[in-house]
């Protein structure tokens, strides 16, 4: 097929690997435009941009579709499908209308659960025990549109960056199986209770050690490992990557001993794998070895 690929980040990069490696012709490729990064602030490409120009592919960085030229230099690659994996920019009705097939998307959770940006994040800060992902033929309307095919998979104890490389290469597989045989797999309606899946705020990701243990390590798995939840002592910031729920009782915030361990409403945490800014990750061994947190510590 003549497909227009959209998407941006490392999310995106497996599906475009996929539709290569079948023999689609990828007439060309749309991501976001590079965005200041890094301390110095350089522009950086997005992850699938870059893999587009190192496969040879023909790269569009447009800031909107919502302009009549870019929506006719769309149009006027006489698509067969759009293909769309966490691209990021709204697409006009006039973009999904216009390859033959419409636009089918890439979408990271079991739909109508968690439509929006961050459906893997959610379903982990919520306890979801099952999530996975859906081939869905887009609409206007934000997710709402069929599935024509869906995979599952559990959560267990996987944070966000695991579940969502996995996530990224079920998509690829399911994406490719669709295109195989278009006819095969009908658009099925969405059923079920929605939910929304808002982009991160940043005040988020603090751990809220008000909360019980379980609450917490979620919250640790969901933004790990970017951006990362964090606490503050002594005017530095520390990201917990990964702690373990442990027995332990004291106010919440409290560093109950000489292991990391800290009080939450309910039971306790231990972190096991910890940053401090500009540092590299370390075990809580290694940080308290140039950062004290005796037991008594209150943190926040």
């Amino acid at each position: 097929m003549r497909i227009i690929f959209m998407g941006t980040p490392d999310f995106a990069v497996p599906t475009l690997d996929a539709l290569v490696a079948a023999g689609h012709d990828i007439v060309a490729v749309y991501s976001q435009p590079p965005r200041p990064a890094g301390r110095g602030k350089a522009l950086r490409a997005g992850a699938v941009q870059a893999r587009a120009e190192t496969l040879g592919l023909p790269v569009r960085c447009p800031l909107s579709l919502r302009d009549p030229a870019e929506q006719a230099a769309f149009a006027a690659l006489n698509a067969d499908v759009g293909v769309v994996a966490a691209y990021g920019l709204i697409l006009p009705q006039v973009v999904l209308d216009a390859p033959r097939l419409g636009c089918l998307n890439v979408h990271g959770s079991l739909l109508p659960r968690w439509r929006g940006a961050a459906p893997v994040q959610r379903a982990i800060l919520a306890g979801d025990t099952e999530t996975g992902v859906g081939i869905m033929q887009m609409e206007r309307g934000l997710d709402t549109g069929p599935v024509r095919l869906e995979g599952r998979t559990t959560i267990g104890t996987r944070d966000a960056g695991t579940l969502t490389t996995e996530l990224a290469a079920m998509g690829a597989a399911l994406m490719v199986q669709v295109l195989t045989d278009i006819a095969a797999f009908p658009p099925v309606p969405q059923v079920g209770e929605t939910s929304y899946a808002p982009k991160i705020d940043k005040g988020e990701t603090r751990l809220d050690l008000t909360g019980s243990a379980v609450a917490v390590e979620r919250q640790i798995r969901a933004f790990a490992p970017a951006p990362g939840a964090w606490f503050e002592h002594a005017g530095d910031r520390v990201r917990v990557l990964s702690a373990e729920i442990v027995a332990g009782d004291g106010p919440a915030g409290t560093v109950l001993d000489d292991r990391l361990t800290i009080a939450c409403a309910a039971g306790a945490i231990r972190p096991t794998a910890v940053q401090r800014a500009g540092r590299g990750v370390m075990t809580p061994a290694d940080l308290l070895r140039g950062f004290p947190l005796p037991a008594g510590t209150r943190i926040a």
